[in-house]
């Protein structure tokens, strides 16, 4: 019996804990190392996390406490890892803007209505079936959102690292507003701020599997309280409440215009948590073995940021790195992630006084980093060599993000997506089958002949619709002309097509009568049979009669040779 029929018949059995069971004796303390080894690398990543969404420094902790723990028991996904995540930080924190003072409890109430607003999203999808939704966000527009949202973050720290005032609406006033005050550049900060990226950095080329930034993080906090690095300028984050998250309500003040405001924020992240989400379970799905249910992972990341809602932090997401942090240390099933949310437990309850003495620098460094690594310019090449046409899309939507917004970058890759796909099915790429030696071979449209006299095979390579039937019209035409001999039948092989909406049909109607006038016979190859259904009901097969479609080219070469 295989991993996955296992795991299905304890899905069945019981519709919770579907990433957890069955639970493999031999592989508990591997999970445990691995849901150790989670908390270690990603504790100093979810604070930085909260220097994007502007939150208070605890709320990152409270992202892997109880959503973490409510997809671990509520999702399908046995590897995927729910928690604080740059890009909807980012969209959380420029949605934000002028609503409330950042940190303030205004704030992080109004961030606590966005993440139930998200999850109420994200319960739709699932109970609508909209998981498709996060089709349309192509891996090209991907790799440039996140490119724009890294550029946007590390410029964003660079105030910090340097320990100046700093300040600007955008990335660019930012980047003006810093150089500007260089001058006022702390040392001691700023000597902070290089410390921690050489430790992380350098573990990091050493060894991915050591937990470089937790080093930095206790480094720092035992150098600010053995130096006392406060007398020397440095900011600390001070006072970091302890204790577990009381669950509540967010109580925001929440108007029309409010409302009105959170939204489309909500509806972008919960695209960005669709496309991330599922693109990375389907990922390790597929690694392993394994089958997931992309519905209840759904009702997995609802319940996720229902808890986040309730426990007063903000919006969580699938992050592909803290999944491949878990499957590189050998966890195998969300029992890792259990494990990492009691060691957060603990964290809160002893562990927050020393946290008190972190520099804020540290903190700003690990966001630094991160912003870093979003920004993928070995994908931007990769598209530049592969698809440059694609490439430009990626680039405007990073642009979008860099210098307008992420709110809005993601809402233009959205677009862009949907452009792309339309251009690529406004004109299809068709052609004609032409007899070469025995066998039948495509040919560009623009070059072709009669497949034999008096017959031209023409396939149509994409779904029917209202944005190419006039290309397809035309290149009907067209072939209806060729020769040397008068062209008898005309045969239309659909077996790429899927789909024939109202306007193609229209179409199909008016070539049958072009053709019929010319004294050409309009046929059909490798209709699938829903294809079929459509044009029975729009009249087609009418007009054409029931005898004119065939199971293949074959068959259509054979019944014109018997024909003639």
């Amino acid at each position: 019996m295989t991993a996955a029929t296992t795991q299905e018949k304890a899905g069945r059995a019981l519709p919770i804990l579907g990433g957890v069971l069955p639970i493999n004796g031999a592989q508990i303390p591997t999970e445990i190392i691995a849901g150790i080894t989670l908390a270690a690398l990603a504790i100093p990543e979810v604070m930085g996390y909260t220097k994007i969404a502007g939150m208070p420094v605890v709320t990152g902790l409270y992202t892997i406490l109880i959503p973490m723990a409510l997809f671990a028991i509520f999702g399908s996904s046995r590897h995927l890892v729910v928690g604080a995540d740059s890009a909807t930080a980012a969209i959380m924190a420029a949605g934000l803007v002028g609503l409330a003072a950042t940190a303030s409890p205004e704030y992080v109430a109004l961030a606590g209505v966005l993440a139930l607003l998200t999850a109420f999203f994200v319960i739709l999808a699932r109970v609508f079936k909209l998981g498709f939704l996060a089709d349309f966000l192509s891996r090209t527009v991907l790799i440039g959102f996140l490119t724009g949202v890294g550029i946007q973050v590390a410029i964003g720290q660079i105030s910090g690292m340097l320990g100046i005032p700093g300040g600007g609406a955008g990335p660019v006033q930012k980047l003006i507003t810093d150089f500007q005050q260089l001058g006022q550049t702390n040392p001691a900060t700023l000597a902070v701020s290089l410390g921690v990226i050489v430790v992380i950095v350098g573990a990091r080329r050493i060894n991915k599997k050591i937990p470089g930034a937790l080093i930095a993080v206790v480094g720092a906090i035992l150098l600010s309280y053995a130096l006392n690095l406060s007398a020397y300028g440095v900011a600390l984050l001070g006072t970091v409440p302890g204790g577990l998250p009381s669950i509540a309500l967010p109580k925001a003040s929440l108007t029309p215009s409010t409302l009105q405001t959170l939204i489309p924020v909500a509806f972008s992240m919960f695209i960005v948590i669709l496309a991330q989400s599922a693109a990375t379970s389907r990922a390790y799905a597929t690694r392993y073995g394994e089958r997931f249910s992309e519905n209840v992972d759904l009702v997995g990341l609802s319940l996720a940021n229902i808890g986040a809602g309730l426990s007063g932090t903000f919006v969580v997401n699938g992050s592909p790195t803290k999944t491949q942090m878990v499957d590189s240390a050998g966890g195998r099933s969300q029992l890792s992630m259990l494990t990492t949310s009691l060691i957060v437990v603990v964290v809160l309850l002893f562990l927050t006084v020393p946290l008190s003495y972190m520099p804020e620098a540290v903190l700003s460094s690990v966001v630094f980093l991160i912003g870093v690594e979003l920004v993928d310019i070995k994908g931007m090449r990769r598209i530049l060599a592969e698809r440059p046409a694609e490439f430009w899309v990626a680039l405007i939507t990073a642009v979008i993000v860099v210098f307008v917004g992420v709110e809005q970058g993601i809402l233009l890759a959205i677009v862009l997506s949907l452009l792309s796909h339309t251009r690529h099915g406004y004109k299809p790429v068709n052609s004609v089958m032409k007899e070469d030696g025995g066998h039948l071979q495509a040919v560009p449209v623009a070059s072709a002949a009669e497949t034999m006299p008096g017959l031209v095979l023409y396939r149509f390579n994409h779904s029917m619709y209202y944005a190419n039937s006039e290309q397809l019209s035309a290149e009907i035409l067209k072939l209806a002309s060729l020769g040397p001999e008068p062209v008898k039948w005309l045969c239309c092989d659909m077996v790429a097509v899927d789909d024939v909406d109202f306007s193609a049909a229209a179409t199909l109607r008016e070539l049958f009568g072009e053709l019929k006038e010319r004294g050409i016979r309009l046929v059909f190859a490798s209709a699938p049979e829903h294809v079929r259904s459509q044009l029975d009901v729009s009249g087609v097969t009418k007009l054409v009669g029931p005898d004119a479609y065939y199971p293949d080219q074959t068959a259509v070469l054979d019944a014109y040779r018997s024909n003639k």
